[in-house]
């Protein structure tokens, strides 16, 4: 089967896979309201612990790229149970069963999701921006944050993609999705400076990749450290961030495309 058909495959699934969000209004609520009340909890709960000196404005600024960064992460799982829903219900032996490319499934599946993701950073941005978060650089380095974001995203899909075949349920794709990303996305910078970590942690944190993309996105977006005394990074991976995420997204889908496309071509249905 020729690139173009498979291009076409993917993008037909894709389609299937948004159009089943607009047939279902729940899932669009519940993308949208989430990302609205984890900006506005973090912003006045942990900004008035935090920024004290200003009402807690600068914090509100460092924190929306951490906030970013932890949703398009755990917006993830929806690939893994996505794909695990359509193996329970046996949708994946009826795409089997047509004409179309065995890739097309996990293609359209991972892309559909970067949609989801989009639709979610517009919704955290708006929130962000009335909550005092501002973009204090230009709109392409503003841009190449978002990019940013949505490649590291898009990788981490591939591993729940993978995971999701893995699993007989949806409600396991998540438990075990909530495991390991929930340590990756608070062991780091999201949401403290990484000065206030304790040694180990902080180690961890420094090379976690999840650190590297929120610090991405600060430096892009210009909001600093809400602490003008805290001390500059000191590890290469939050020196370099851009290049740091953009090595990690390119070995995870390096790893996972092939293992996902392998485990879709020997699952069955459950």
């Amino acid at each position: 089967m020729s690139l173009r058909n498979a291009v076409h495959d993917g993008q037909v699934v894709a389609r299937r896979n948004l159009i089943k969000i607009k047939r279902v209004p729940d899932l669009l609520v519940f993308t949208t309201i989430q990302p609205i009340m984890f900006v506005l909890l973090f912003a006045y709960v942990f900004g008035g612990a935090i920024g004290q000196e200003d009402g807690g404005a600068a914090y509100r600024e460092f924190l929306i790229a951490g906030i970013f960064a932890q949703t398009v992460v755990f917006g993830a799982t929806i690939t893994g149970a996505g794909l695990a829903d359509d193996i329970k219900k046996g949708i994946i032996d009826r795409f089997r069963s047509l004409p179309m490319s065995g890739s097309a499934v996990l293609v359209g599946r991972t892309l559909s999701d970067v949609v989801n993701n989009v639709l979610v950073l517009v919704v955290m941005g708006l929130t962000g921006l009335v909550v005092g978060w501002r973009i204090r650089t230009s709109v392409p380095e503003a841009l190449l944050a978002v990019v940013l974001l949505l490649v590291f995203a898009y990788a981490i899909s591939w591993i729940m993609a993978w995971i999701g075949m893995l699993v007989p349920t949806p409600e396991v794709v998540n438990n075990a999705a909530f495991i390991v990303i929930f340590p990756l996305t608070f062991i780091a910078n999201t949401f403290v400076p990484l000065d206030t970590l304790p040694g180990p942690l902080q180690t961890f944190a420094e090379w976690n990749p999840v650190s590297a993309v929120t610090q991405a996105a600060r430096d892009l977006f210009g909001n600093p450290d809400p602490n003008p005394l805290a001390p500059a990074p000191t590890s290469w991976a939050l020196q370099n961030p851009e290049l740091y995420t953009v090595l990690w997204a390119g070995v995870i889908l390096a790893v996972f495309v092939p293992l996902a496309t392998w485990q879709y071509q020997r699952s069955t249905s459950r």
